[in-house]
């Protein structure tokens, strides 16, 4: 019996979505790193609002952001080199148990009612320093998961289940910080990396051939950065995510100050206004997973840089709660489409050898720029507002997004 021509379509359309979870390892990876992303972002959602009920310092909220993204300009370059030395897994299952213990500790901390901004900062930092290490690893790790074919899709799942978490997690946040503290949301994080780091334990990977290092640590950087500089599209690319992240994620660093100060709301406030970015980044991950192979990734990646600013303004404009989180669904899926079409672009385009080093400049500067972006609005709102300084920042994404339209149209055109 045939089914249906509509209904032959949906299952293939679903199936085209989901591909990457045909593989066992990365179903494995799928599962556990959703649990284990959820309580990260119970931890972020729950140590934003904690901080500023500590401080009511917006100032103070850049702080820990430039915190825990400071490492990133340490570390990552040589943790990319590491990662195409060493077992990624080896390396992931090191930095995930680190990101338990840190969460352990500030739970540990503000149960026992001694909790003092100072810690707060100084366990980003350390944070930091394992998802510098983390971060180039689990970027990498992807291509030994899933056949080639399905690279681009398990990419964008990996953004699905992020995002996935950005809805979940807050909304937890919001509910278990207001009813039991926000010791408990820390604990519930560091209890979820025992999801992502048994999945790890139980994969089952071919044994990777590493080839002997003969040149040295110094000389895999360079040729890294060598690579990455002389190639025109990935250097874009690597560029513009540093844009975004330093004048358009980094107003995620206002919004506990947002919540209370402009929209007269509380921690359940921040926790819906954080997940209605997650939303709309979700839908986001979700679209590209589905039309990632069709030709059209250059498009979504301009589509979704001009639309950015836009709905940043739109954001900053509006005073009602209910519009507040249909702005932030667009800046989500907006932010989701332009950043992960980067990264699929990226992977696609760099050979195996030089993946952990490329990504490790990737993440440098994707990471590396959020500190700087949080230190920045930070300030800004002190001295402007708010409002004001996302207006800014959306200024400059659309001139950014105006300069690439104008002078680099190969970009749009890119499959």
């Amino acid at each position: 019996m045939r089914l249906p021509v509509a209904l032959n379509r949906t299952g293939a359309t679903f199936h085209q979505t989901f591909a990457a979870l045909d593989s066992p390892n990365y179903r494995l990876w799928f599962g556990g790193q959703l649990v284990s992303l959820a309580g990260t972002w119970m931890q972020t959602t729950a140590q934003g609002y904690l901080v500023y009920e500590l401080t009511r310092s917006p100032v103070f909220l850049g702080y820990v952001g430039f915190a825990a993204g400071l490492p990133s300009w340490v570390f990552t370059l040589y943790a990319g080199v590491i990662a195409d030395r060493v077992s990624r897994r080896n390396l992931l299952i090191v930095t995930q148990v680190a990101m338990m213990v840190l969460a352990f500790v500030l739970a540990g901390l503000v149960f026992a009612g001694l909790v003092q901004p100072w810690h707060i900062v100084v366990l980003a930092l350390l944070l930091g320093i394992a998802n510098a290490f983390d971060a180039p690893a689990r970027q990498a790790f992807v291509v030994e998961l899933v056949d080639r074919k399905n690279l681009t899709n398990a990419i964008a799942l990996n953004s699905t289940m992020f995002n996935a978490a950005t809805v979940v997690g807050p909304a937890l946040a919001g509910v278990v910080y207001a009813v039991l503290g926000p010791a408990w949301c820390f604990t519930i994080n560091a209890l979820s990396f025992l999801a992502v780091i048994l999945a790890l334990l139980l994969m089952d990977l071919p044994r990777a051939q590493r080839k002997a290092q003969s040149t040295t640590t110094t000389a895999d950087l360079r040729e890294g950065l060598r690579y990455t500089a002389s190639q025109p599209v990935i250097r874009t690319l690597v560029l513009n995510v540093g844009v975004i992240s330093l004048f358009g994620i980094s107003l995620m660093t206002l919004l506990p100050a947002w919540s209370v100060d402009v929209l007269g709301g509380d921690v359940r406030t921040n926790a819906l206004l954080v997940s209605a970015r997650g939303l709309g980044a979700l839908a986001g991950a979700l679209m590209i997973a589905s039309l990632g192979d069709r030709g059209v990734r250059g498009k979504m990646w301009t589509i979704g840089g001009m639309l950015l600013p836009v709905a940043m303004v739109l954001f900053a404009l509006v005073r009602v709660i209910p519009l507040s989180v249909a702005t932030l669904v667009i800046v989500g899926w907006s932010f989701m489409v332009s950043v992960n079409t980067s990264n699929a672009l990226v992977q696609t385009s760099i050979p195996d050898e030089l993946r952990g080093r490329v990504m490790g400049i990737y993440v440098l500067v994707f990471f590396g720029a959020f500190p700087l972006g949080s230190l920045w609005v930070g300030q800004m709102a002190h001295w402007l507002g708010a409002p004001a300084t996302l207006m800014i920042n959306a200024a400059v994404l659309a001139a950014v997004a105006a300069v690439i339209w104008a002078r680099l149209p190969h970009m749009r055109r890119l499959a």
